[in-house]
């Protein structure tokens, strides 16, 4: 069993790097707007069958969407925010409790809406890559990498890439900081948190929604898909710290591995319970996450 050791290494960082997708995003808008969205599965949900009628339509590489996939549901995004604000700004209730019942309900409705929408079945995005790997060979090793998770692990360490550098060498960036860290003093500094926090959240349903994309060209994709991808991303969030944004591809990879070995050396029906085990013992530990920098 040793021999498929390189191969599991391997599938596990591939596994991860679509994990960074579905989560870097969340990540971001936990650390500014301090909300918890169930809903993230759903915007993924949605960016994934988008991308598939555009490809069904038009018959081009699904990858070359992406852009527009991000500029459409970061749109989106950036419209419904003052709706989650308005709801966290009641008087009346708990904002944080408000917020995780609001993002539910609305998980909800997506749900419904996909499954009245698009059916029950699962599907795929066709792509060029899908069928190709590339193969790798070295004494009685031999490793194979798909182009499509290849991609998606590029796709990922990008975007974790420019998410830094706006966060870190822009104007925008340090206006987000500033509300992460105090939100009144942000305030009397001349920072707009409205208009800051919708474009967080527009940037954060754009990637996601983008993700969706990656992941229907990778694995099949449904209505009801929603669920799964929010457990998956408040787990990676959680592990990594909530809102430190650096701690999330290391938190992704490690899932990634866990599932990939699991998948190899285990049984896979275990691998949910397995994640969690880590989680809990990570937060024995550090409840701050396991680098203890989170929130």
């Amino acid at each position: 069993m040793l021999i498929l050791l390189p191969q599991a290494i391997v599938d596990g960082l591939m596994i991860g790097g679509i994990y960074i997708t579905i989560a870097i995003g969340f990540s971001l808008a936990y650390g500014v707007m301090h909300i918890i969205d169930f809903a993230v599965g759903e915007w993924i949900m949605l960016g994934a069958f988008l991308g598939y009628y555009l490809t069904e339509w038009t018959r081009i590489e699904p990858l070359f969407y992406l852009p527009v996939v991000f500029v459409l549901f970061g749109l989106i995004g950036y419209l419904f925010q003052p709706v989650i604000h308005r709801v966290l700004s009641g008087k009346k209730g708990n904002p944080l409790l408000m917020a995780l019942v609001f993002t539910f309900g609305l998980a909800l409705m997506f749900k419904g809406l996909g499954l009245t929408i698009f059916g029950f079945y699962s599907r795929s995005i066709p792509s060029n890559l899908s069928a190709g790997s590339l193969s790798l060979e070295w004494g009685n090793f031999f490793v194979t990498i798909p182009t499509i998770r290849l991609v998606g692990l590029i796709y990922a360490l990008t975007i974790t890439v420019l998410l830094n550098l706006l966060l870190k060498k822009t104007d925008f960036g340090l206006a987000v900081r500033a509300l992460a860290q105090n939100k009144e003093a942000a305030g009397l500094m001349g920072i707009n948190a409205k208009r800051t926090n919708s474009w967080v959240y527009g940037i954060y349903v754009g990637i996601s929604a983008m993700s969706g994309v990656l992941i229907g060209c990778t694995f099949s994709i449904s209505a009801q898909m929603g669920a799964k991808y929010t457990v998956l991303s408040f787990f990676i969030v959680v592990l990594a710290g909530m809102g430190y944004l650096s701690g999330v591809p290391w938190a992704a990879i490690l899932l990634g591995l866990v599932q990939s070995f699991f998948l190899i050396y285990f049984n896979p029906g275990y691998t949910l319970l397995a994640v969690f085990v880590i989680l809990y013992a990570v937060l024995l530990v550090s409840p701050k996450g396991m680098f203890g920098k989170g929130v």
